[in-house]
């Protein structure tokens, strides 16, 4: 594999423990991506998509193989070393927005900050830009409550980049919203994609996949297609 691939899978195996069964969920999975790609992963419930998001968010562990975030070897660092991993490496969006409610857009968008140990003053005004980049210049006092569906997860992407990450992850991102705002988170993606952000992206959408530059399909824990479109 690559050195200059921004994340690298190699031999990746997971299971689960539920009840008496052992459940093995990932077979092996191999691949890497390299610096500024949009990749979609697509495949049935159950085929592992998302046990593989939680490996590369490093939420969670390989049983074996090697996973690599800008080189780090995930399995090779502690719990902190994780944590650090995540809220350096790697932005997250979600299906659901996991925004707090009792505070405003531009809050909510600093806590990554926060956790990084930036002064107050800076976060704020990196807030405000990221906020303004997003077409929220106007939203920054808003809650939750007060915001559209396509707004809410405006507000979450703008979070998930303030710590500037070498990859977006994005899980089902435009499940909650109807097509318009849909269309318009797409766009935004493909916008931070152009400008260089590595993206991967699960997804059910097949036109939302066919925007991507990259296509890898999922069964039973193994990758069964993987093909560049662009």
């Amino acid at each position: 594999m690559s050195n200059k691939a921004v994340l690298e899978i190699q031999n990746v195996r997971k299971s689960y423990t539920m009840g008496n069964q052992h459940v093995l969920v990932l077979h092996g999975v191999s691949f890497d991506v390299p610096p500024g790609q949009f990749l979609s992963i697509m495949g049935p419930s159950g085929c592992g998509k998302s046990t593989l998001m939680n490996l590369i968010g490093c939420l969670d562990r390989a049983d074996s193989g090697d996973v690599r975030i800008d080189g780090v070897a995930v399995n090779t660092v502690d719990d902190d070393g994780l944590a650090h991993l995540r809220n350096q490496k790697i932005g997250f969006v979600f299906q659901v927005f996991n925004l707090i409610p009792r505070l405003t857009a531009l809050e909510n968008v600093t806590i990554p900050l926060i956790y990084a140990g930036v002064d107050p003053e800076t976060r704020r005004a990196r807030a405000k830009e990221m906020l303004k980049r997003m077409g929220l210049g106007d939203r920054t006092h808003h809650r939750p409550n007060e915001l559209s569906g396509g707004q809410l997860q405006r507000v979450a992407i703008a979070r998930s980049l303030m710590n500037d990450p070498s990859i977006l992850l994005a899980d089902e991102p435009t499940g909650n919203l109807d097509s318009k705002s849909g269309d318009e988170i797409v766009a935004i993606f493909h916008d931070l994609n152009i400008a260089g952000m590595t993206i991967i992206m699960v997804t059910h959408n097949p036109e939302l996949a066919s925007a991507t530059s990259r296509i890898m399909h999922m069964k039973d824990g193994v990758i069964t297609q993987d093909e560049v479109t662009r």
